[in-house]
């Protein structure tokens, strides 16, 4: 077999210095305690308000994961206007709040609501200014009370599983199938209401020349 070209041997640029931009994480134990640290400090320059904002409970999406809960990004406004929480007040006392979330169902509808109202029942707010105390404002011994303690919201109100609203059943448990087949089914029904007047309206003419053929 003939040689084509001049076969030239390929340049390989096997010389970077692989030991100096290699990069290992050994620090790891430290950058845990580094973190620890940070968020103790936080948590104390914040006191006594929560570090972190109350989020909703939401389920994950697609049939494989919606039996599992996890937290949203916030609170629908039908939620905040059920447990009586105005919408520019709830960012302000550590709610989250996205209104573009909308509520599909009764039952995560009920649950956030009891999760707003268990939450504002335990917060209480300081006076913005001392000697000046508006509704809703901790009283001076709830405030003293309070002063030396760091509540933490989040602990007191975990993201716990709840009910699903539908349990498994057998195969056997299974009711049997729409006879003819569910789709077609749907198409009739679906063919009948579209077309009730078209129909009606023929039979009344045919109805009427009949009538008039027998005169």
């Amino acid at each position: 077999m003939a040689i084509k070209h001049n076969q030239q041997i390929p340049h390989n640029h096997f010389r970077k210095d692989w030991q100096r931009r290699v990069r290992v994480h050994f620090d790891q134990p430290g950058r845990k305690l580094r973190r620890r640290n940070a968020r103790l400090s936080k948590a104390a320059a914040v006191a006594p308000r929560p570090v972190d904002k109350l989020r909703p409970i939401v389920r994950c999406p697609t049939i494989k994961y919606n039996r599992r809960v996890r937290a949203g990004r916030g609170f629908t406004l039908t939620e905040l206007k059920e447990a009586g929480i105005p919408r520019k007040l709830a960012p302000t006392i550590g709610i989250s709040v996205d209104p573009r979330r909308q509520n599909l169902s009764t039952e995560s509808l009920a649950v956030n609501v009891d999760r707003l109202k268990a939450y504002r029942a335990r917060l209480i707010l300081f006076p913005r200014k001392l000697g000046k105390h508006k509704s809703g404002d901790a009283s001076k011994e709830e405030v003293a009370g309070v002063k030396n303690t760091v509540a933490s919201f989040k602990a007191a109100l975990p993201i716990a599983n709840t009910e699903s609203g539908f349990s498994e059943i057998k195969k056997g448990d299974v009711p049997s199938a729409t006879e003819g087949g569910a789709y077609k089914k749907l198409r009739e029904a679906r063919s009948e209401a579209r077309n009730a007047g078209k129909r009606e309206k023929r039979a009344k003419e045919k109805a009427d020349e009949a009538a008039a053929a027998k005169k």
